[in-house]
């Protein structure tokens, strides 16, 4: 599990550890909630291994030093990133650098460090949770919407190519989702934009959470490659 520690992502452990996975939780920085996390699965969950696993991916070669970490894996979710509103001619080399790092270069590298695993491990999983923004794009998030439309792209090709070894690949496009990062914006821009979205309210991260679930549960095996939009109709 990429990105343990965040929002979304922590959902996600809930619910995979209810489904009866064992994790490995990736975080960056976050140690204290990663922990956290770790201590609540296995005192709710006591036949399940739970490992917290710090790794930089925004940084060359944090997916060797994962994967080395990592024994058995029969699915992968790459719920880890950062955001990054910045116009265009404000973001500099160093930003998109990170930024491509994160979101697909470190998660791609990682799966294929860990594909003979997945295959063994058939059917196997992965899903990555990307963006309302990597299917219509932003501005003011141009090079955020850039790579999570390049996570879209990834899936729709590894889907493909994995397909013969029993992975199915597939995707998550959240809209507005009830996270800490959201909350930060303000009271007057956040009514605007549930004006925009048809079912006038935000989604939380348990409804994604339960996506993945689906995904990865058996009841969608005959699905890879897909992009499924969660957004309350917002983008259509």
């Amino acid at each position: 599990m990429l990105g343990a520690s965040g929002g979304i992502g922590s959902a996600v452990c809930r619910r995979l550890a209810r489904d009866g996975w064992s994790l490995y939780m990736q975080y960056h920085s976050n140690a204290e909630a990663a922990e956290a996390l770790r201590t609540e699965l296995a005192a709710e969950h006591s036949d399940g291994g739970y490992h917290c696993l710090p790794a930089d991916f925004s940084a060359v070669g944090a997916a060797e030093t994962l994967a080395a970490q990592v024994g058995d894996v029969a699915c992968i979710v790459a719920a880890g990133g950062q955001s990054m509103l910045k116009l265009l001619t404000e973001t500099s080399e160093q930003d998109m650098e990170a930024l491509w790092r994160v979101h697909v270069q470190n998660p791609a590298r990682l799966i294929s460090l860990l594909s003979a695993k997945l295959r063994e491990a058939a059917p196997s999983y992965v899903v990555f949770i990307g963006s309302i923004w990597g299917s219509t794009g932003a501005a003011g998030e141009v090079m955020y919407s850039a790579v999570k439309g390049a996570q879209h792209a990834f899936v729709k090709a590894y889907a493909k190519e994995a397909a013969f070894g029993g992975i199915r690949v597939n995707g998550i496009a959240p809209g507005w989702i009830e996270t800490r990062m959201n909350e930060e914006i303000p009271e007057d821009e956040r009514a605007l934009v549930m004006q925009e979205i048809p079912l006038m309210m935000p989604g939380r991260p348990e409804e994604v959470a339960d996506l993945v679930g689906f995904l990865t549960g058996g009841q969608a095996d005959y699905m890879t490659g897909e992009i499924l939009k969660l957004n309350g109709g917002w983008y259509i």
